[in-house]
């Protein structure tokens, strides 16, 4: 096991910067996970962790050892793909062991390891079987049991779970963590799905356009966004943005207004006549009790029963413009029907202003 540090990592294709500046350290032990949408670099940095890319510049080191110029064969990590890569004339107990041989290791030594990690990975019983037997979730076991079983310094999994359906995706994501608590290997995972990233992460990497937008723990992360990408990156559903301009103490919304909220009428002060976009997360907003205890109405157009609860997707009045949409969650026992006026009441010590044209966001 070792810690990962990477120290301004660039890496360019001709003229396409894919990644820039790139600065974080996972320490020994820890599952880091990457995130961020399509394009957005965190497979190039895995690939260049991994030594499959060469950084155009900066420092990367695996443990103290600086392994710019180190081959990827070298480096002492393992990698896990989206597509799984495992040898379809080999059988699962040969995929398992395929690292081990590359390194020569003894007979028995195979044997252990590969029985160790198939148990743990509740794959025995598929030994003697070829990867075109077995159905995703396994085909991903045996993924990940063929790097569990060389024992790298390092795991790296690039959007492991991606091919598998809902059902087997949440089972599998609880026994990779509950895996990483028993082996407990440095690991650094790749993913488009927030929520994966939530739940496994001990720190998440946020990235947009090749750049680390915010590094923290997932619930810093998300209770305390750095700016309007992250905000609305994480989180499901999204956070909610309306477009509102201040005048006096309060932030007008299309004929409606709410209070901006008093720590940062200090900051705002010189910003009348200003627009910003004003950020809550849909558990913020509520049915209120009273119309006069709301701060807005919308009109219900979207009404998804969800069990426990219901999402509501509600339309502001716009007089002509578009109409801008707020979701929230509601209690079964207050579910409206779609065309209802709802008299909505917002946390306002949840409110995020974020800066429209740069998406910074606005903190006291």
């Amino acid at each position: 096991m070792a810690r990962v540090c990477l120290n301004n990592i660039s890496r360019r294709f001709n003229a396409v910067t894919a990644i820039a500046d790139i600065t974080f350290e996972v320490p020994d032990g820890e599952f880091w996970v990457l995130v961020g949408p399509s394009g957005c670099g965190k497979s190039t940095i895995l690939r260049t962790i991994a030594g499959l890319e060469a950084a155009t510049s900066g420092k990367l080191y695996i443990g103290d050892r600086l392994v710019n110029d180190v081959p990827a064969r070298d480096r002492d990590v393992a990698m896990v793909f989206q597509n799984y890569a495992l040898y379809p004339h080999m059988t699962v107990a040969e995929n398992l062991a395929f690292g081990l041989k590359m390194r020569q290791a003894d007979a028995k030594t195979l044997r252990d390891r590969v029985e160790t990690v198939a148990q743990s990975l509740n794959i025995a019983h598929l030994l003697d079987r070829k990867p075109r037997q077995l159905s995703g979730g396994q085909q991903q076991r045996v993924a990940l049991g063929r790097a569990i079983a060389r024992q790298p310094q390092v795991f790296l999994l690039d959007e492991p779970l991606s091919n598998l359906d809902a059902q087997l995706r949440d089972d599998t994501r609880a026994e990779l963590k509950q895996l990483h608590q028993t082996v407990g290997i440095t690991t650094i995972y790749v993913t488009h799905d927030q929520v994966e990233a939530m739940t496994l992460a001990d720190k998440i990497v946020v990235l947009s356009q090749g750049k680390i937008q915010q590094i923290g723990s997932p619930q810093a992360i998300y209770s305390d966004p750095a700016n309007q990408m992250v905000a609305t990156f994480m989180g499901s559903p999204p956070m909610n943005l309306l477009p509102g301009v201040l005048q006096g103490d309060r932030f007008h919304i299309h004929g409606q207004s709410i209070p901006c909220p008093a720590v940062l009428q200090t900051v705002l002060r010189s910003a009348q006549g200003q627009r910003f976009n004003l950020g809550i997360r849909p558990e913020h907003v509520q049915l209120a009790a009273q119309p006069h205890d709301a701060h807005l109405s919308a009109i219900a157009t979207v009404i998804e029963p969800l069990g426990r609860e219901v999402l509501v997707r509600a339309e502001l009045p716009a007089n002509g413009t578009t109409a801008h949409v707020l979701n929230l969650q509601v209690p079964p026992t207050h579910m409206p029907t779609v065309g209802d006026r709802l008299p909505l009441q917002l946390d306002l010590e949840h409110l995020f202003v974020f800066d429209p044209t740069t998406g910074e966001r606005i903190k006291h």
